[in-house]
């Protein structure tokens, strides 16, 4: 497809752009285009986020809409830049870093944000090459549009087009592009990098930016005696608390949880080691390059407390007073916990609370973790049960018969009051049929590789509606190939 086939310099996407945040000024960012690739072509796209942007139903159709996506055509109306943060990484202060990869076209007059990840080399590449990997990029593409079709805060993603060009890795790939779209693309990590320079100025008017769009409230709260800004850290901490619990109980492994890859909107960010759990394992580590475990499943709500913990210390000048800012995420201890057991009664099929569930979770998570139960497959199979009565379809899933047949009766017992029928609509409206797991993701990466991009399509199509059943699908929400454990996803992926 060539890019000549439309005599034009500019590509008009039909939208409407405003400054946002490049409104705060050259400290905070950088403008600069992103770099061409040659001859791209589309790998993915998602109609339902081009309809959230406001795109033209036609809008994969022109190929400056192509060109635009790839980087390789201006888009009307907009200035690209990248912004500069800094952050920890796994644990350690790694200074500053920024988007090394990512270029932002722009908000929308809709308020969303428009960034190429993958469009070239920016100055905060750290002598990176800046550009994004083929099986990478449609990893990103699917887990984001898979986490919002679970109804988890995410980052969305319009597109993946890819190229012939080669990008180095490990070995040579192709090069190629995600269309990635947020109210915000903005990070714990931005914050830090003003605090960890003392330029307050632009530390305060960074807080005030994001608070006047994000966090209104925070601004006649009673809460700390009218301090906006501790208000807002109290605000983030529960955002993120209550995503943390959605994660934890859809069995999701984030990978790389440093503190510039969370997101201030408590959105899920940046995919690049991520794994859905198979067998559960609460110790499990999805990102090879975690050599001490420092992101695994379990250790994610503490790690997520600790990158909190970061924020107030950045967020500390504006605050004024150590110990406002530390009673500022006190509520992350209450809300995590409260969100968690929440979400997994609903997974049980539970309308109501009662003082017995928080054991009843504990039994059966215990269970799933002594045995490697499936972990997707074993919650849908009990959604079944609790519409047909067929207890032996999940039972099997268990070594241990005796253990899970004692679970199963205090379940019944305490549904012994329920609608059966209103509780397994809740389980089968709660529990998935289909997530992106490491082998389907690799599969549809391979077809790829050989252009052929049928499979990225068909996972796209499951994961936006993971609990409807798909008649005819159901390979993809079978058991792992035993060759599904030899994959690793590390942070170069």
């Amino acid at each position: 497809m060539s890019l000549l086939a439309e005599d034009t310099d500019v590509a008009d996407l039909g939208l409407r752009w405003k400054p946002g945040f490049a409104a705060l000024g050259p400290a905070f960012l950088t403008h600069l285009r992103p770099t061409p690739l040659p001859d791209p072509y589309w790998v993915g796209h998602s109609d339902a986020v081009a309809r959230e942007l406001g795109l033209p139903a036609d809008w994969r159709q022109s190929d400056t809409t192509l060109a635009a996506l790839t980087g390789s055509l201006p888009v009307a109306g907009t200035n690209p830049f990248a912004t500069v943060y800094s952050g920890h990484q796994f644990g350690v202060w790694a200074g500053q870093l920024g988007d090394g990869r990512a270029i932002m076209l722009g908000e929308t007059e809709g308020g969303l944000e428009l960034q190429l990840k993958g469009a070239g080399r920016t100055p905060y590449s750290r002598g990176g090459d800046g550009r994004a990997v083929l099986r990478s990029s449609i990893r990103e593409f699917l887990c984001s549009e898979a986490m919002h079709g679970l109804g988890i805060p995410t980052t969305r993603a319009l597109s993946v087009t890819g190229s012939d060009a080669r990008v180095f890795r490990e070995e040579p790939e192709s090069a190629a592009v995600v269309a990635r779209v947020a109210p915000s693309f903005i990070r714990f990590g931005h914050f830090e990098h003003f605090a960890a320079n003392q330029r307050e100025d632009e530390l305060r008017a960074l807080a005030d930016y994001v608070i006047d769009r994000y966090y209104l409230a925070c601004r006649t709260t009673d809460r700390f005696n009218g301090n906006a800004y501790a208000a807002f850290l109290e605000a983030v901490s529960e955002r993120t608390a209550a995503l943390l619990a959605q994660w934890q109980a859809v069995g999701f492994c984030h990978g790389v949880m440093n503190t510039d890859n969370m997101s201030i909107l408590g959105l899920t960010i940046d995919y690049g080691p991520f794994q859905f759990l198979d067998g559960f394992d609460p110790r499990h580590i999805c990102n090879h390059s975690d050599t001490s475990g420092r992101y695994a499943f379990n250790q994610q709500p503490n790690v997520a407390y600790w990158n909190l913990f970061c924020l107030a210390q950045a967020l500390l000048p504006l605050i004024g007073d150590q110990e406002v800012a530390v009673a500022a995420l006190e509520s992350y201890k209450t809300v995590f916990p409260n969100a968690f057991e929440a979400r997994m009664r609903t997974k049980l099929g539970l309308a109501d609370a009662a003082e017995t569930d928080r054991a009843l979770i504990e039994r059966v998570l215990k269970l799933l973790a002594a045995g490697k139960v499936d972990y997707t497959i074993f919650w849908r199979r009990l959604s079944q049960y609790m519409a047909d009565g067929n207890a032996e379809p999940v039972r099997d899933l268990f070594l241990d018969r005796a253990g899970f047949d004692a679970w199963l009766l205090s379940f019944s017992e305490r549904h012994a009051q329920s609608v059966r029928s209103e509780a397994a609509d809740l389980m089968l409206q709660s529990n998935p049929k289909y997530v992106l797991r490491n082998h389907l993701g690799q599969q549809a990466i391979e077809a790829a590789a050989q252009k052929d991009f049928s499979g990225v399509a068909t996972l796209l199509t499951l994961l936006e509606t993971p609990f409807e059943e798909h008649p005819g699908a159901d390979a993809y929400a079978g058991f792992p190939p035993d060759w599904a454990s030899t994959i690793e996803i590390s942070c170069s992926s």
